[in-house]
């Protein structure tokens, strides 16, 4: 299964490594929640934005600089 694999082969490779996450590793590394991630993914300004069929992927690189560049949530 495609999916088993994906998810083996990102277990070995840390997250701070890694291009792409899910939004519960997202919330995990940022301390943010789910709900809180999903909802600035809706902003309009939004380019950290992966779909992949109905999955939601944070590019990590590009979240971490718009979260550094926020002065609130």
């Amino acid at each position: 299964d495609n999916k088993e694999t994906a998810e083996i082969l990102e277990a070995g490779v840390p997250l701070w490594h890694r291009q792409n996450i899910s939004v519960e590793e997202a919330s995990g590394y940022t301390g943010l929640g789910r709900d809180t991630i999903y909802s600035l993914t809706q902003e309009d300004d939004c380019d950290f934005v992966l779909k992949v069929g109905h999955r939601t992927m944070i590019k990590r690189k590009k979240f971490e600089n718009y979260l550094e560049n926020l002065s609130s949530i």
